[in-house]
């Protein structure tokens, strides 16, 4: 995609390139620009950059790194030539940011009204009260924020994820920036609420002109979104172009690899993990760094190939560009289960309350014996819970709980055996792994609690464990602070299977993973159930990720399962009006 002119656009980048302190790059001679009203999506594994990139964008490095070259317009203007003053007036104003967890990024002491009142204070002193209420009704008013006073003054923690993000959408537009930089901003959304702020963030860059950065790992979202793609391995451009190019004829290998790895509700392509790692920052190749995992590489990859420019508005960065058009491989469908496998756990009539507040209702549920069962739902629908009450952390949980023919209470103490036989993985990593010890510590203290294994055998187990969730051994010398959130929690899953379960509940593992590693553990979950007959409770909001891995399906409504069965029959003929709007809203590759 050819560079526009800056006249011609909203953002430029030019010639970018961030380093670490001792100079190694992170991101190298980066250039894109978008439009007015466009909307570029950018993606790429966990470490390609994506994130310093967005981090540059609004004039800043992470901590031990420096923007060390090339130059960010916005309406022309460099923004990395201004001074801190300068700098702290543009950001909000000019280009603002979204955040990929509002429950970080928000102040969890300060009202929602005071929030926003102190954005315009702070960057528009010349404002009036009145006035200030009527901007501040009106950004949350564009986001589908409900503007009542008594709405906008609870705290943070009082409004659901959906609403916290929507929060950060109306800090983001409530100055009336020219750009918008967002960061995985729907990771953690279920698809309603994820279909409510998609059409918001188009409608703001439709009507307002806005133009916007949109990082992502889940490409069924970008082929929604976007205008344009770019995609990044290693901190460098490997392909750009329209969204229409990059995803119905992608030329370099590794967009196809991504798109290959990718889950898709109509589940018409099978599901391929990448093999291999992407390379550490001071383990990059000299030459094409993506030549390692690649089929096609050759001699010439020892040269690093240029971004060129092939066609209008498409540009590659690879010496042996696909020439024949690219045809997934198509997903194999089991036929239909004639019978049910034996329940290896069945919970019956379970209830559960928040304080006078029922989030669950007369739950009955089997688990398959080597099978794995989703459990789907929106944000509040109990989802959780249910799958908590199994390891015994919801009190106050009545019901009766089944486990391998013995009864099992629902709140109380667990043997160590069956502790070591249920295991859970959170969905934040980063607060489920102790961040004071390294990772080969986390995984060994597991190892030896349950089987007293220590010395060069639980090395093994620790290696073979880290392997196996697409993780180099090296790995166990870091703290999960040195890693990235796809990795802290493939580490989560590690610990997990460290442990030899039968039955692993997965709490939305895959939502901050990108695809490949996405991919990976799908793939894994999948081996697993066939070598080990390992039986998985996999709760998730991504139904293109319930296609790939599930046998069956349960949605839960309120608190109340509303529809159950195979994954087949609930996604592709859906009875319940609730499931329907569920797959409806679930965003689909647009090719």
């Amino acid at each position: 995609m050819s560079v526009l002119p800056s006249e011609a656009c909203l953002l430029q980048v030019r010639n970018l390139s961030v380093s670490l302190d001792d100079g190694t790059r992170i991101v190298d001679d980066i250039n894109f620009s978008v439009q007015s009203g466009k909307i570029l999506g950018v993606v790429g594994e966990s470490g390609s950059g994506k994130t310093s990139i967005a981090t540059a964008l609004l004039g800043d490095a992470r901590d031990g790194a420096v923007i060390s070259s090339g130059a960010v317009l916005i309406g022309g203007r460099n923004i990395l030539d201004l001074g801190a003053v300068e700098l702290r007036h543009v950001r909000g104003a000019v280009v603002s940011h979204v955040a990929q967890d509002p429950a970080l990024a928000l102040n969890p002491m300060v009202r929602i009204c005071d929030l926003l009142d102190e954005m315009l204070f702070t960057h528009a002193p010349e404002l009036g009260k009145s006035e200030r209420q009527r901007r501040i009704r009106e950004a949350t008013s564009e986001v589908g924020l409900t503007v009542t006073p008594e709405f906008l003054r609870r705290f943070p923690h009082q409004l659901s994820g959906g609403q916290q993000q929507r929060v950060l959408l109306a800090l983001a537009v409530l100055l009336k920036p020219r750009v918008i930089v967002l960061d995985e901003p729907t990771t953690a959304l279920d698809v309603t609420t994820q279909a409510r702020v998609l059409e918001t963030l188009r409608d703001l860059s439709r009507h307002r002109g806005i133009g916007a950065v949109y990082v992502s790992h889940d490409l069924a979202v970008v082929s929604e979104l976007v205008d344009d793609i770019m995609v990044l391995y290693a901190g460098r451009i490997v392909e750009r172009g329209t969204r229409e190019q990059i995803l119905s004829n992608p030329l370099h290998p590794y967009t196809r690899a991504l798109l290959e790895a990718a889950p898709d509700i109509d589940g018409e392509h099978a599901v391929r993990p990448i093999p291999g790692h992407a390379p550490a920052l001071r383990e990059r190749p000299a030459g094409c760094e993506f030549a390692p995992r690649c089929a096609r590489s050759s001699e010439r990859c020892s040269r690093k190939p240029e971004l060129k420019d092939i066609g209008a508005d498409h540009s590659i960065s690879c010496h042996h560009a696909m020439a024949t058009p690219w045809l997934a491989e198509r997903q194999e469908r089991p036929a239909p289960m004639r019978r049910a496998a034996a329940a290896l756990a069945t919970l019956s009539s379970v209830s559960a309350h928040y304080g006078h507040n029922p989030v669950l209702s007369d739950v009955d549920l089997e688990l398959p014996r080597g099978r794995c069962t989703a459990l789907i739902g929106e944000s509040g629908s109990g989802k959780t819970t249910l799958a908590r009450s199994l390891v015994g952390l919801v009190e106050g949980a009545r019901g009766s709980f089944v486990y391998d023919g013995r009864p099992i209470v629902l709140h109380g103490s667990r043997s160590r055996e069956f502790r070591r036989k249920v295991q859970y993985v959170f969905q934040n990593p980063y607060r489920a792994l102790n961040p004071k010890q390294t990772i080969g510590d986390i995984l060994r203290t597991a190892v030896h609690h349950f089987f007293s294994i220590e010395g060069a055998e639980a090395e093994r187990e620790i290696a073979s464990s880290l392997t196996r969730v697409a993780l180099p051994p090296e790995i166990a010398r870091r703290h999960p602070r040195d890693l990235s959130g796809g990795e802290r929690q493939r580490v989560a899953v590690a610990r997990a299977l460290i442990c030899r379960p039968e039955l692993l509940i997965c709490d939305e593992i895959t939502s901050a993973l990108d695809v490949s590693v996405q991919a990976a553990i799908i793939d894994l979950l999948r081996r697993l159930q066939q070598e080990a007959s390992l039986t998985i409770l996999f709760v998730t909001h991504d139904l293109g990720v319930v296609r790939a891995v599930a046998d069956f399906v349960a949605v839960l409504q309120n608190g109340e399962i509303v529809e159950h069965g195979s994954v087949h029959t609930v996604l592709e003929n859906p009875g319940h009006a609730y499931t329907q709007s569920l797959v409806a809203n679930s965003p689909r590759f647009r090719r």
